[in-house]
């Protein structure tokens, strides 16, 4: 028999991490006779969503019967968590629940609303999709929660979505991360790493990504949180990192374990048109740029983007180097822009963008001056000319100065820094498929993909 565990909710911005309560349950449920089946999952769920903890992670684990080959996945304390496979059905699920409820009580802070579910079988994929691209409500995962075997969630029905979508994951694309944790006595304190080590993981580990930023000599692999992770290291597979997790020199490591994720893939991103957009969402839009970019109060960058209907872009400060490549666009460059929408002010939060055509024409580099005063006339409105302030001359908008730019920005992708990026956002490195076909296959599965069932229960049952 698989067993089938759910979990989000259970930290706050001060401390604790999902994933460390993880670590105890496999534990626990190992102590009972029962080993994990396979990959331990962190699932990143709508990064847009206004009360997530620091990255939207919630946590599948699969625990049961079958024969699977014995590989280490984790340490914790001299003890070796190995995909075993085993179930000592002799165990009861009440035991296996009483286990889980009592571990998830004892680590989730005050303020969490966590959720816990057992069940042997799994949401439909759909809730997965939804709940990584929108905002899914309690009422559309009332029937998941009248098929799970328990269910527990103590102090409000919030950290039930995240550990169910976890659960409906069936994975197109996934990464892998092996995270190590520190010592309860050290947290809190500063995390001591080597930075030297960091920073060749790369060239030591080809096919781990997003592990140091050069631009600001950051640590992309260690949390700015206080909670009890000390790094983590992601890749393309699972073989290489506990290797590259023993390179990593610095404070002694409590526990380690490796999940399988669905970070770096792109899972939030929808292909849509701007007069489409909604708040809270992600997205891809395709159009042109629709005016000079222009740097705002903060070191942020913004342009018109227009596909029809307009929006303004955004690249903030913390992207630091994107800005300079988004202050090299023109009008009339037709781009492919990848990111988030915010609603006040409304705005297109920029992950990435993709040039695929630079204009090649004149732009505007200056007003016309007057014939007369030999002064720069001002515009008079869109599309209406200009005119001088001091004798009132008019000038039609052609007769504006305009300029062949020289053009150093090519054709092809760009992405902020390695400090910059999302967990879900998939970075150049993992560009496999060409972006203009992922598109594509994005709209198509967009306009054939399942709805959640909207059925609704205001009954949240604290198991059976």
């Amino acid at each position: 028999m698989t067993l089938l565990v759910g979990l989000d909710d259970t930290d706050s911005p001060r401390s604790m991490c999902t994933t460390f309560v993880a670590t105890e349950l496999v534990a626990r449920f190992h102590q009972l006779g029962w080993g994990l089946e396979g990959y331990p999952r962190l699932v990143r769920l709508n990064p847009n969503i206004p009360w997530k903890t620091r990255g939207n992670g919630a946590l599948c684990l699969r625990f049961g019967a079958g024969e699977v080959p014995s590989r280490p996945v984790g340490a914790y304390r001299g003890w070796t968590a190995c995909l075993s496979g085993s179930g000592d059905e002799g165990v009861s699920g009440q035991a296996l629940y009483r286990a889980a409820r009592d571990t998830v009580l004892r680590l989730a802070e005050p303020d969490a609303q966590p959720g816990l579910v057992l069940t042997r079988r799994r949401p439909d994929e759909a809730l997965y999709w939804q709940a990584v691209r929108e905002v899914v409500s309690p009422d559309q995962i009332a029937a998941d929660l009248e098929e799970a075997d328990f269910v527990f969630a103590p102090r409000g029905p919030r950290g039930l979505i995240g550990a169910l979508a976890a659960l409906a994951w069936r994975p197109r694309d996934r990464t892998f991360e092996v995270l190590a944790y520190r010592d309860p006595s050290r947290w809190g304190t500063p995390r001591r790493l080597v930075s030297s080590d960091v920073a060749k993981l790369e060239k030591r580990f080809p096919r781990t990504f997003n592990n140091y930023d050069p631009e600001s000599a950051h640590m992309a692999i260690a949390p700015r949180s206080a909670c009890p992770v000390l790094f983590g290291i992601r890749g393309e597979g699972p073989e290489e990192l506990p290797a590259a997790l023993a390179t990593v020199r610095g404070e002694p490591l409590d526990r380690w374990l490796l999940f399988e994720t669905n970070q770096g893939t792109d899972d939030h991103l929808v292909p849509r048109r701007v007069e489409t957009l909604r708040p809270h969402t992600s997205a891809i839009l395709e159009g042109r740029v629709g005016g000079v970019p222009e740097a705002l109060a903060g070191g942020h960058v913004v342009f018109p983007f227009d596909d029809g209907a307009t929006v303004d872009c955004v690249a903030y400060e913390p992207s630091k180097s994107f800005r300079r490549v988004v202050r090299r666009l023109i009008p009339g460059d037709r781009v492919r822009v990848y990111g988030a929408v915010r609603d006040e002010p409304r705005a297109f939060n920029l992950e990435k963008l993709e040039v695929l055509e630079p204009a090649r024409g004149l732009i505007k580099v200056g007003n016309p001056g007057c014939p007369r005063c030999r002064r720069s006339m001002k515009s008079v409105g869109r599309g209406a000319g200009y005119r001088c302030r001091h004798c009132g001359t008019r000038a039609a908008p052609e007769e504006a100065r305009f300029a062949r730019p020289h053009r150093t920005l090519t054709r092809g992708f760009y992405e902020p820094p390695v400090s910059a990026r999302r967990h879900l956002s998939k970075p150049l490195k993992r560009l496999g498929t060409p972006y203009e076909a992922l598109a594509t296959a994005r709209m198509e599965s967009a306009r054939t993909s399942i709805p959640v069932s909207n059925r609704s229960s205001s009954m949240v049952r604290a198991g059976r």
